[in-house]
């Protein structure tokens, strides 16, 4: 299996290059852009609430803690790096690959 370029095997888990449309009608996952996977939040990009909701997303697809996602860089902008602990960058990308076809 190829693992997509917006996501990468880390010594902690695994990490992955994400760009977030805020304000969307749903939070889903909306393909690949520029490399990047490419995510829309129904949440605004107030007080950290957008990187909140991306956390929360992310924790539900993927059925792991919210405490082992962390925004790492990005935080005030729409292009994030995003490390999750004790996952493969395998494991996540047979949960997100499907829905992450280019858009």
């Amino acid at each position: 299996m190829t693992i997509a370029e917006w996501l990468r095997d880390t010594p902690d888990g695994v990490s992955l290059t994400v760009r977030v449309i805020p304000r969307a009608v749903v939070t889903r996952i909306a393909g690949t852009r520029e490399g990047r996977l490419l995510i829309r939040l129904s949440a605004a990009p107030v007080d950290g609430a957008a990187n909140d909701a991306l956390i929360t997303f992310l924790s539900g697809i993927l059925k792991v803690p919210q405490r082992h996602i962390r925004v790492i860089a990005g935080a005030q902008s729409r292009n994030k790096l995003v490390v999750i602990a004790g996952m493969t960058a395998a494991q996540v990308s047979g949960v997100i690959a499907p829905a992450a076809e280019p858009a």
